[in-house]
């Protein structure tokens, strides 16, 4: 037994030194490229001198490529120089070394990624052993930081010719030679709202809410849903895509038919659709932005010739996150998600669903609509409507959610009633009316259930949020109903 222990083992280690090494656990960083960076990348046809490439080479070409560039994106990050040597041969990444211990001695650190790249294959010789690469108009956004505070924000294209060496197994990056570099300036597309008249509502299925495509979907529901909306004198509703719901940048066929079958309904229905995008979605980090932009490019233009599509909504309320994540993080990823979107469907508006009229002016020469949400005291919503106007004066604007619960009971016995209910929307409907304004309530049916991630799990909030509908939970019309719409 022990004899045959030992040679197990001799012969365990022998398989172990002559297996290749595991990239996984080879890279310091742990790529997994798939999860981590997908900048668009778009190749010429192959066109190059020397040994044609066959797609296998090629695709191990990329791939490397791309894991360059999100090494030394990392490195730049942290100022810590892990993965490189797996990416860049001895000469290259001296150059990476020094740069990264001069920010290291300056405290300066930065965030970037790639978002678009065009390379050409220029040459790849008989061994198979060197390949030359000229990549064209990459688009990069840069945010760089001197002890911690923002001192520069850019967007540049710029052209770069790179000498690529096999070893190992790895393309690594031998030369990288940065030929030219300009300001980005993506083409704003001016989008015709004039036509446009939105009197809609924020819809869920009552019996599977923020769950509208999971397991619980179904056609028959949403028809009925939608003919009751038809009929209240509606003509819109808005939908939520949520980004890891829907399979996050590799994005789940299943979910797609189910959105596909939803806007079809509309559609019979003669209902026009509102499409928000990332709900439920509060990662604004530069490293994850080729990941978001690839789901959001599946999304639109899997839908984007839909005849129901009326508007892309790019976040619900994405000022909450302002705190958290940073003012300017945010907005910069509402920009650049809003450059993407448009250079896949050039047709359809845009919009963000600001949760108040504080910052709804933000960002408004790039949006098409100008869209808020209010659920404050109504004395003030006029004034508040005329200080947008004067602000924005050349947008149309849409009161994008707006409701009362109707919750009074031991959680909170001073909420209120359905008959306040009723009033609030009288009132406000009084107000849209008097301000030409276009808008989408909040919310079709009371709910039974509400997630913890909606409002958390205190039970005075989940009720409270249960009793915002026109219709309760035993399907009968409350009071509010008659005031559905102006």
């Amino acid at each position: 037994m022990i004899v045959a222990l030992i040679i197990s083992g001799i012969s365990a280690l022998f398989s172990y030194l002559n297996t290749g090494a595991d990239r996984s656990t080879m890279l310091h960083t742990e790529i997994q490229k798939v999860e981590q960076y997908l900048p668009k990348l778009i190749w010429e046809p192959l066109n190059n001198e020397g040994r044609p490439m066959d797609n296998e080479n090629l695709n191990a070409l990329q791939n490397d490529y791309l894991d360059a560039w999100y090494v030394k994106q990392i490195a730049y990050k942290t100022n810590k120089t892990a993965g490189i040597k797996d990416y860049y041969t001895d000469s290259a990444r001296q150059n990476l070394y020094g740069f990264i211990e001069m920010n290291k001695a300056e405290n300066i650190t930065i965030e970037a990624t790639t978002l678009k790249h065009n390379p050409t294959l220029e040459f790849f010789s008989e061994d198979g052993q060197l390949a030359v690469i000229t990549d064209r108009d990459v688009v990069e956004y840069k945010r760089i930081f001197k002890s911690e505070k923002l001192v520069l924000e850019t967007t540049e294209t710029s052209t770069y010719k790179m000498v690529f060496l096999l070893e190992d197994g790895f393309w690594r990056i031998r030369h990288l030679v940065k030929k030219n570099s300009e300001e980005y300036s993506p083409e704003i597309t001016k989008i015709e709202t004039d036509s446009l008249t939105i009197k809609g509502i924020n819809y869920y299925p009552q019996a599977n809410p923020w769950d509208m495509f999971g397991d619980g979907f179904s056609t028959d529901t949403i028809s009925k849903d939608f003919k009751i909306i038809k009929d209240a004198g509606l003509n819109s509703v808005r939908l939520f895509v949520q980004y890891d719901d829907f399979g996050k940048a590799d994005v789940i066929p299943k979910k797609l038919k189910k959105l596909k079958q939803t806007l079809d309904l509309a559609e019979t229905h003669e209902l026009k659709v509102v499409l928000t995008l990332f709900d439920f979605y509060g990662d604004y980090s530069v490293m994850s932005w080729t990941l978001n932009q690839r789901h959001a490019e599946i999304i639109v233009e899997a839908v984007k010739d839909h005849n129901a599509l009326i508007a892309w909504d790019i976040k619900n309320e994405p000022n909450l996150d302002f705190e958290s994540r940073g003012k300017e993080t945010v907005i910069a990823w509402l920009d650049n998600m809003i450059d993407l979107v448009k250079s896949v469907d050039a047709v359809h508006p845009v919009t963000i669903g600001w949760s108040n009229t504080q910052s709804a002016s933000i960002l408004k020469d790039k949006v098409d609509i100008v869209s808020f949400h209010y659920y404050e005291d109504l004395s003030k919503l006029d004034a508040a409507i005329k200080t947008m106007k004067t602000e924005i004066p050349n947008k149309p604007l849409v009161l994008q959610e707006f409701g009362i619960s109707s919750y009074s009971g031991f959680w909170k016995p001073f909420g209120s009633s359905k008959d306040d209910q009723a009033n609030y929307h009288k009132k406000i409907q009084e107000l849209i009316a008097a301000n030409n304004l276009q808008f989408m309530s909040w919310t079709l049916y009371d709910f039974t259930t509400v997630p913890k991630d909606v409002v958390g799990s205190r039970p005075w909030r989940k009720n409270t949020q249960k009793h915002f509908g026109f219709i309760d939970k035993n399907g009968t019309k409350k009071a509010s109903f008659k005031y559905i719409t102006n």
